[in-house]
């Protein structure tokens, strides 16, 4: 199948949330068990220091009354076909933000959209997120190119109808009072990156006003759990941690911890119970339960926690003076850094993660990978990944808890600092969730499956691994 992937992100030239690693890491996956898979996504501003960029573009276009080019260049690591729109809205150095967001996304697509109509015709379409929800729009005139759209976060819609009629071509046939509204109804199919978000944006509590129209199109709709790069992600060979190891060598894991607290300005204590924290600072992560409850914890535990992100002002704010009153046991990192992530996933005891909702997350799955046992609550992909652990049957990769209230984040944090002094039955909960498998494998099946479902074709089986290409 010929496979065009249109995104605002794709690992690892542009990164900002999950949607990136999907788009980074499916489609190398998709390309190994033969078919032809692309990307289009934007030229940002600050692609040339991550990758080469040619000098010549290969096809010039026209949309909303613009004028811009497409370059082709390479997915770095991968045999991956980027093709890159170039416009100067897209000049600055960042991918998201700013006034004319919702402009410069729309011409995006429109110019994705005149890209596949006049220069490489895809048989599907894989849409994410609002930035490509008018590409389904258009397409519904194409008979021969079906569309799939993928959701990686309800809570942002896009535009509304009034702006895009301002902007673009709305057809006639067009409904939804937004870009989201409008893409789902004209996908020819519609997934979510977990089976359980996909369940509860149909619900109130989840579907952000949108719940009616997710339970009209629940024929086309599914979900599909993200992967994780388990190659790139490896703690027998990450060169960016003190020391390497696996399930079965975990006494070596220690010597991460002892680095990371000298790293991070905490005290060096190897029988100390240290939280980790790699996340958005934001509502959506579960930041203001973590502000109700972490004072207390730390008070009366020796536990110590370590934060890494950025996000509102707000509760960046409120989590530096909560920091300052824990000199030595809590540090607080306001910034993005891949390699101090994968330090906190390595050297960390346990893995916060009290998502408000979370329609997959992947914080989580790279967790287990390293050792790092999480502590969730059980909401969207977090169902799907993480299993509650019972001691008395020895079952389970995490502590979970339900209800969004700060008495039960506390109670699930401490039931984990608890575990954390039985070191055997801590040990056998790390190497059951080291031994979970998250690679992109399983998942493309099942988005080929998906894709074969557009044409009433039979779910495709591979019977041999993958082999991926990389450069």
């Amino acid at each position: 199948m010929r496979i065009l992937f249109v995104a605002a992100e794709a690992a690892p030239v542009a990164k900002v949330g999950g949607m990136g690693d999907v788009v980074g890491a499916l489609p190398k996956m998709l390309r190994a068990m033969g078919h032809d898979v692309r990307i289009f996504m934007p030229c940002y501003g600050f692609l040339p220091d991550k990758m080469p960029i040619p000098s010549e573009p290969v096809w010039y276009g026209s949309a909303m009354f613009q004028s811009f080019s497409v370059y082709e260049a390479v997915l770095p690591g991968t045999d991956v076909p980027l093709y890159l729109f170039a416009h100067p809205a897209f000049s600055p150095r960042r991918i998201y933000s700013g006034d004319d967001e919702d402009w410069r996304f729309t011409l995006f697509a429109n110019g994705a959209a005149e890209f596949c109509w006049n220069y490489w015709k895809p048989e599907i379409i894989h849409c994410h997120d609002w930035h490509t929800g008018m590409i389904p729009v258009w397409m519904n005139q194409s008979p021969d190119i079906m569309t799939v759209f993928t959701i990686h976060n309800l809570a942002y819609q896009g535009p509304w109808r009034w702006y895009l009629e301002k902007i673009t071509w709305c057809p006639w046939y067009m409904q939804g009072h937004n870009t989201m509204a409008a893409a789902v109804q004209f996908a020819d199919r519609v997934n979510t990156v977990s089976p359980t978000y996909a369940e509860q944006i149909k619900t109130p509590a989840y579907g952000e006003t949108l719940e009616g129209l997710m339970s009209f199109i629940s024929g086309k709709l599914s979900g599909i759990v993200n992967g994780i790069d388990i190659e790139t992600y490896n703690p027998e060979d990450d060169k960016y941690i003190t020391q390497t190891f696996n399930a079965e060598t975990l006494e070596k894991r220690s010597a991460n911890k002892i680095a990371l607290q000298e790293e991070v300005g905490l005290e060096v204590n190897s029988q100390a119970f240290l939280v980790g924290m790699v996340t958005r600072v934001v509502e959506q992560k579960g930041i203001d339960l973590v502000l109700q409850t972490l004072d207390r914890f730390l008070a009366y535990t020796d536990a110590q926690f370590v934060l890494l992100g950025t996000g509102d002002r707000y509760y960046e704010t409120q989590l530096w003076q909560l920091a300052s009153r824990y000199p030595g046991r809590m540090a607080t990192y306001l910034l993005y850094s891949d390699a101090i992530a994968r330090r906190i996933y390595a050297g960390s005891d346990a893995f916060l993660m009290p998502s408000r909702f979370e329609p997959c997350g992947i914080s989580q799955m790279l967790a287990l990978r390293y050792g790092c046992v999480p502590i969730v609550r059980r909401t969207g992909g977090l169902v799907d990944t993480v299993s509650h652990h019972v001691p008395s049957n020895h079952r389970g990769t995490g502590y979970c808890f339900d209800r969004y209230e700060p008495l039960d984040l506390y109670t699930c944090m401490v039931r984990a600092w608890e575990g954390f002094q039985y070191k055997e039955n801590w040990k056998a909960l790390q190497q059951r969730g080291m031994s979970e498998n998250f690679s992109w494998e399983q998942s493309a099946k099942e988005y080929v499956s998906l894709y074969s479902s557009m044409y009433g074709l039979p779910s495709e089986t591979e019977t041999v691994t993958p082999q991926l290409v990389t450069k």
